[in-house]
């Protein structure tokens, strides 16, 4: 790639960068409690610009050398918060943030290029045998200090695309006959997604002990 294609890129994410300054501005001065959806569309916006800024920034490291991009993957899950740890043959994956809605166009690389990556490098470091008849139950967990009106239906989260990123490593099919789901609003000190995942004959009591420990509102599907 020449010189001049590169600095059109940079020049490109420069004015994105603007832009979203411009963004921030107006959600600084915006009143939530009275203009509540033009806040919701505003940091939405916000939200989505930055993702297209990442993954800018992201194809220029790429444009030099595709031999790192491992390594770095890795490290973007890292600075994302992306964990994964198995417990009494429980695997759970936080990610960070809360899961986009079904109708929101954005680039899915920000999140699931690192999930990727960071599934691979548990596997190769921790194999395990891949789940069969097993649930996989999908924790959304909201900052218990903001507005309750922030709850969305499961109906309308992109579930299907976290879900193929995670069965290719760890579950034999992610059909109905192999795999149930499970969906629980709960609240803590900050806004994340955790995705836990077990065999069937331990969710019951998986269900029962988190219900004694954290607040939830929860639907079977």
């Amino acid at each position: 790639m020449n010189k001049k294609t590169i600095y059109d890129r940079l020049q490109m994410i420069e004015d994105e960068i603007q832009r979203l300054n411009n963004t921030l501005f107006a959600l600084k001065t915006t009143d939530i409690k009275v203009y509540g959806k033009r806040y919701e569309e505003l940091s939405t916006s916000a939200a989505l610009r930055s993702e297209r800024i990442t993954c800018q920034l992201r194809n220029l490291v790429f444009t030099i050398s595709s031999d790192g991009k491992s390594d770095y993957l890795q490290q973007a899950a890292d600075v994302q918060g992306i964990q994964i740890s198995s417990s009494e043959q429980i695997l759970s994956i936080t990610l960070p943030g809360l899961l986009s809605k079904r109708k929101v166009k954005t680039t899915t690389a920000f999140l699931h290029e690192p999930l990727n990556q960071a599934l691979q490098t548990y596997i190769l470091k921790h194999p395990i045998q891949l789940y069969k008849n097993c649930v996989v139950c999908f924790s959304q967990i909201y900052d218990q200090n903001l507005s309750l009106q922030r709850i969305r239906d499961y109906d309308n989260l992109e579930f299907k695309q976290i879900l193929d990123t995670i069965a290719a490593y760890v579950l034999v099919d992610d059909t109905g006959l192999f795999c149930d789901s499970y969906h629980t609003t709960e609240f803590g000190t900050h806004d994340h997604t955790v995705v836990s995942i077990m065999d069937r004959d331990t969710f019951p009591a998986w269900v029962k002990s988190r219900q004694r420990h954290i607040k939830t509102i929860s639907e079977i599907s």
